[in-house]
């Protein structure tokens, strides 16, 4: 599986998006982690579709959007015209699963499933067929800076192990050392936030990422 790494804006200077969109551009990144927080399905409140239509206009980077969201499917449609690529909500969520994915895909699309760390892999099974990617969160979503929880990559290998060919993503304290773990459960999209916009140097902590999650 190709490694991909996706910067997570949330570790970004909010004040200079575009500036931090060049750094992950220019530094090789295959996408662009955007979170979104409604203060419900997760106690923090992110960016919504208006503030990432305006990022996509200085950036060609494909948008891997987590909604981390009580309704996707109600707010699916805002977040593909505003460009995302890629549409990841969580199997916790309220909404019809099916239905929010085959909205996302209609929509022209790629649909990925979450998994909170609890949730058991088998919950995404059922829709398999029709998703781009699986994230596994390895820390409880709606904050940045937690620390990895090795604990998740047990699903990781369950799913890597059911499913050789799709994208399994990690969303979580992924750094250097982490990105080793996760790339030798069977993991091949990490986002990373501090890791890289903490860097001086985006360019060469997104190789060292990919580097590193190599097995």
């Amino acid at each position: 599986m190709d490694i991909k790494i996706s910067p997570s804006m949330l570790a970004s200077d909010y004040a200079n998006l575009e500036r931090e969109l060049k750094k992950c551009s220019d530094g090789g990144a295959e996408l662009i982690h955007l979170d979104v927080m409604d203060g419900h399905f997760v106690p923090n409140i992110s960016i919504g579709a208006p503030v990432i239509a305006a990022m996509k206009r200085v950036c060609n980077v494909p948008f891997d959007v987590h909604l981390m969201i009580s309704d996707p499917y109600f707010y699916a449609d805002d977040f593909i015209k505003a460009g995302a690529d890629i549409v990841c909500f969580h199997v916790e969520c309220d909404s019809d699963i099916d239905k929010t994915i085959d909205k996302i895909i209609q929509g022209g699309c790629k649909a990925a499933l979450a998994v909170k760390p609890a949730t058991p892999i088998e919950a995404v099974y059922p829709y398999l067929d029709r998703l781009s990617m699986v994230l596994v969160m390895t820390v409880e979503p709606g904050f940045g800076g937690q620390s990895f929880m090795e604990s998740t990559m047990p699903k990781i290998k369950t799913l890597r192990e059911k499913c050789p060919d799709i994208d399994i993503e990690v969303d979580g304290g992924i750094n250097y050392d982490t990105v080793k773990i996760a790339g030798q459960a069977g993991a091949n999209v990490f986002v990373a936030g501090s890791a890289v916009f903490n860097s001086e140097n985006p360019a060469e902590a997104i190789n060292i990422l990919k580097e590193n999650a190599k097995v």
